[in-house]
């Protein structure tokens, strides 16, 4: 076959997707979100990365690079890798750790555990870092809208949220500091 129609290792790197920039500003995590993401690139760097190399060296062994799978595959999951070691050690160098727990205050600050009450009913959401947003969770950014409508007010308080779907009426019912 020709090497005319075939895909090189030079130009693989050229065609990556590109990943969205991380959010400028501040980077506020709790301590648990901190250690998530620093385990996720202990994972990526001590356990998946060696592994991989150890295949793609493996399959290099092989010959005939351009129709072998197991060395395409594994140099694309390689650079996936790289990628996300980047991405995690940039955002763990910017991370601001906020030590909230035990706080004994009344008033919504970041890393607030809160219980409210809107048309929907009863839910409680905590207020985390970008990296450690989990809406489906209860886990909500610190810059997303409920949190913005929630910081600063006080247990027994009513809350606007302003959504894309329209005004909600919230009653904040209790605030904790896990």
């Amino acid at each position: 076959m020709s090497k005319a129609f075939t895909k090189e290792d030079a130009n693989d790197e050229a065609e990556e997707p590109v990943v969205p920039a991380a959010p400028s500003g501040k980077n506020y995590i709790t301590p648990a979100g901190y250690a998530r993401l620093e385990a996720e690139l202990r994972k990526l760097v001590e356990v998946e990365r060696p592994e991989v190399v150890k295949t793609v060296a493996w399959a290099a062994s092989l010959g005939d690079r351009s129709e072998n799978a197991d060395y395409i595959y594994g140099k694309r999951r390689l650079r996936e890798i790289d990628r996300r070691v980047r991405f995690l050690i940039k955002r763990l160098e910017g991370a601001e750790i906020v030590r909230s727990s035990g706080r004994d205050t009344d008033q919504v600050f970041f890393g607030a555990a809160v219980r409210l009450k809107g048309p929907a009913g009863e839910k409680t959401v905590t207020i985390v870092g970008i990296d450690e947003a989990d809406p489906a969770h209860g886990q909500v950014s610190w810059i997303s809208p409920i949190a913005k409508a929630l910081l600063k007010a006080r247990e027994g308080d009513t809350v606007t949220l302003r959504s894309p779907a329209g005004e909600e009426q919230l009653e904040i019912l209790e605030v904790t500091y896990p």
